[in-house]
């Protein structure tokens, strides 16, 4: 099957993934105009009157871009979480409706009703999923492309190698594969299509950007912290994720907290120890607040750290990656001289 022609048209292979509080209009603009797909979760803005008026601001200002330099910037997304613990999803999907989203990209459930309210108006729908049971469901529901979250990856990682996970899903969806995991540079772009990936999906590497949301000390802390440093567990959300190790130390949960799968009550009395430790007003706040409150002072990353070392405008970044990129290639290139 052939796929999405926006994929040739990109500078390097790279969809900026969609970052919980820290991707809003900035990061996703600068994306686009420097060739990648900028992505957003809807849920950034607190409300969907605000959701719409990023959407807007987007549009409005890649259109300019478009116009002043001759130039057709990537397509942007945004995230939506399909599942019934979030009560905006039906008015926020009206909005990507009526602006004409090109790219969703749903979490948490594959929905063919909203699959097909998105090919109505020509949009395209990506979803994310860490094991092959998860993978069928959406291609059942007729997703465009499918996002294959693999070990070591930021945010709810799986727990499967990308090697496997790509070729294990390549058996039955011939449609666009999407990897993450610890992609961080121009030499594991170059991997992951190597593995039988369409595009590279990278997060953690985008939080270290000029125009991410990110706070100083959250960027300084991915820079000083090493693969060892990422800790997976479900004391945060309930479902396993990975996060940086010193934020949740910070936060006084120790490795005895970390190390298990959390009963409903331990995950109760775990977020309000993180807020009591800090706001005085945490025992007015119910769960659902306490697990937003808990991801702003504990904080996500991937493996990929390792591989992070400064803070870059999105301009500069996808630059290095494209130069990395092209000498990954040009090496293995060699290797068949010496091979075959």
């Amino acid at each position: 099957m052939s796929k999405p022609s926006f994929i040739n048209e990109l500078s390097i292979p790279v969809i900026a993934a969609p970052l919980f509080l820290i991707s809003g209009p900035k990061l996703v603009i600068e994306c686009c105009k420097n060739g990648i797909v900028g992505t957003f979760p809807a849920l950034n803005q607190r409300t969907t009157e605000g959701f719409e008026e990023w959407v807007i601001e987007i549009k409005s200002k890649l259109k300019s871009f478009e116009n002043e330099t001759g130039k057709k910037p990537a397509p942007f997304g945004v995230n939506l979480i399909v599942h019934h613990s979030n009560p905006r999803l039906q008015a926020d999907l009206d909005i990507c409706i009526k602006h004409e989203v090109p790219i969703i990209i749903t979490s948490l459930g594959a929905v063919s009703d909203l699959v097909e309210s998105v090919h109505n108006y020509g949009g395209l729908v990506f979803h994310d999923i860490i094991k092959k049971r998860h993978a069928e469901k959406a291609a059942e529901a007729g997703v465009d492309g499918l996002i294959l979250v693999a070990a070591g990856a930021g945010g709810h990682a799986g727990t499967l190698n990308p090697m496997p996970l790509v070729a294990e899903i390549k058996k039955f969806f011939n449609k666009t594969i999407i990897l993450s995991g610890c992609i961080s540079n121009g030499k594991d772009v170059a991997s992951a299509m190597q593995m039988g990936a369409d595009i590279a999906y990278m997060g953690t590497r985008f939080i270290n950007t000029n125009e991410s949301k990110a706070s100083d000390d959250y960027k300084n802390m991915i820079i000083e912290s090493g693969a060892g440093d990422i800790v997976y567990t479900a004391v945060v959300s309930g479902v396993p994720a990975s996060f940086l190790r010193p934020s949740l130390e910070k936060m006084g949960i120790s490795e005895k907290m970390w190390g298990g799968s959390p009963t409903f009550m331990q995950k109760l009395k775990m977020y309000f120890k993180v807020l009591t430790s800090k706001f005085s007003f945490a025992k007015e706040l119910d769960l659902a607040k306490a697990e937003a409150k808990a991801w702003s002072t504990i904080w996500s990353a991937g493996q990929g750290v390792t591989n992070i070392q400064d803070t870059l405008s999105v301009k500069e970044l996808v630059s290095n990656i494209k130069i990395e990129f092209k000498e990954s290639l040009t090496e293995q290139a060699k290797l068949l001289d010496k091979y075959l």
